[in-house]
This record gives structure tokens, C-alpha cells and sequence, in this order.
């Protein structure tokens, strides 16, 4: 599995580093809080690059991506992806959002219509009392030593400054700890056809999930079962479930072909 190709483009301020897997229609793949491109969805990305063009994206403070010295938001992070489509002279594709990643991709579907076929929204939310119970009084308490050792392993390796995965959890946090709930119209104003997912051990409730899925016409809502994206990727301890993966893929392929 190697990228047709990789790189970085100047975009707002910084470098945003981007892969680009396989050919056809651009799906865009927008990672969660902490991780980068291949954490989430090298499975993905090995079931999908023969009938798409998969363009992932590293965020800022991410993988390989430059950090800012301002406050991370999902509108932010919105405005970067799609100024890195224009770079690559990208004037439409669909979208797939895995947790903080779904958040940016319901922005850019808000803020940018113009540019969206399709979405795909993956463990998101948009209120915090969609949350399970206790959430943000647990990240009120987060340090570093509280982020997922996979996750940390994970960026080190992408780039080995320990003051920059410092600079990355206190970014991330911050934002989780300062969100505000987003209006209803956020969610009504999407007029692409969206598919949302999560799983029923999550960490957003499901029925948070089905409020969401209540509020955007024409969307679709599955699911599945599991913890946080083991429909979609290795858990943390590097487990796959192949079959549940090869479902929600398969699924996911259906519902973009057919719009």
C-alpha cells in the first residue's frame, strides 16, 4: 500500500502534509484528535483505493503537519482542508470524518457546500451532552500522561520532537475543554447526502448519533457494534476485526456509488 503521492502544501500559515492513494472520485479522509492519516484509516484505505481517489490529510499540530501558536478549532481545521483541495486543484469530493475528523467535515459541509458530494460522518458529535456521561469533567483532568500510549507511539514516530507532541495534547484538550455546543441549524444546513456512524459502545451515545442523523435530510445513520472506530480500524491494542471492517467499508462504498 504506497501513495501515488505525498507531500506538503503551504496552506494558511503552515505546511499540511498529505497522501493520495489510488484513482477515481476524491474521497477525503479526515483523521481524529491526536492521531494522523494511517492511524485511522489504513483499513480503509486498503479495502477503498481501487474505486477511489483517497486523499488523506494530516491537521495542524498533527502527524506530519506544522503546528500553529493559536487555539486548534474544528472551523479551523475546516478552512485548512479545504484550502489544501484548492491547492491540489480539488473542486469537489466526499468526505470522511472519524471523531474530531467528523467534526471538521460537518464544518466544511456547513461553511463550504459548494465543494461536497457526499459525507460520511464517524464518531462525532455536536453537543456535549451527546457525550458519555462524565467525558468533559475527565478531560478537565487530562495530562499527557492520560493520552492513549498508541497514540503517542504513533506521532513520535511520525516526528520525533517530544515538544511537539506536548504542543499537540495541549492543543487537543484545550479544544475539547473550551467546545460549545453547536447550534441545531449547523446539522439542518447540510444539504449533501451524509452517512453517520458509530458504534454502540462509543463515546458519544447512540442516541446522540440518531439526533444527529434526526437533524440532516436525506441522511443515513448505522450502528455498528464495538468501542470508538473498531468498525473502521485496529483498536489500541492493535486488534482488528476484519469482518466488521470489511462490513462498514463495503457499506460506506455502497452509499457514495449510489448517491
Amino acid at each position: 500500500m504506497n501513495p501515488v503521492e505525498k507531500g506538503y502544501k503551504k496552506v494558511n500559515g503552515i505546511q499540511l502534509y498529505y497522501e493520495i492513494y489510488g484513482s477515481g472520485k476524491p474521497l477525503v479522509l479526515i483523521h481524529g484528535g491526536g492521531s494522523s492519516i494511517l492511524f485511522d484509516f489504513k483499513e480503509v484505505i486498503e479495502r477503498l483505493d481501487d474505486q477511489f481517489q483517497l486523499i488523506g490529510i494530516d491537521l495542524q499540530n498533527h502527524g506530519r503537519s506544522e503546528h500553529r501558536d493559536i487555539p486548534e478549532t474544528f472551523e479551523q481545521d475546516a478552512h485548512d482542508v479545504v484550502a489544501l483541495l484548492a491547492e491540489l486543484n480539488i473542486d469537489r469530493a466526499s468526505f470522511w470524518g472519524f471523531s474530531n475528523g467528523g467534526n471538521t467535515v460537518m464544518q466544511i459541509a456547513y461553511r463550504y457546500p459548494e465543494i461536497v458530494d457526499n459525507l460520511v460522518v464517524a464518531s462525532a458529535f455536536y453537543k456535549k451532552s451527546g457525550m458519555m456521561d462524565g467525558f468533559f469533567e475527565a478531560m478537565q483532568e487530562a495530562t499527557l500522561e492520560s493520552m492513549p500510549e498508541p497514540l503517542k507511539i504513533n506521532f513520535l514516530n511520525l516526528n520525533p520532537d517530544f515538544s511537539k507532541l506536548e504542543n499537540l495534547f495541549d492543543k487537543d484538550s484545550k479544544r475539547m475543554q473550551t467546545f460549545e455546543d453547536w447550534d441545531d441549524e449547523v446539522l439542518q444546513a447540510i444539504k449533501a447526502p451524509t452517512l453517520f456512524i458509530s458504534g454502540d459502545k462509543d463515546v458519544m451515545k447512540p442516541e446522540h448519533t440518531i439526533a444527529m442523523w434526526h437533524l440532516v435530510k436525506e441522511a443515513q445513520v448505522m450502528i455498528l457494534p464495538g468501542v470508538h472506530g473498531a468498525y473502521m480500524m485496529a483498536d489500541f491494542a492493535g486488534y482488528v476485526n476484519k469482518n466488521l471492517v470489511d462490513f462498514t467499508t463495503k457499506e460506506v462504498e455502497t452509499f457514495l456509488k449510489k448517491q
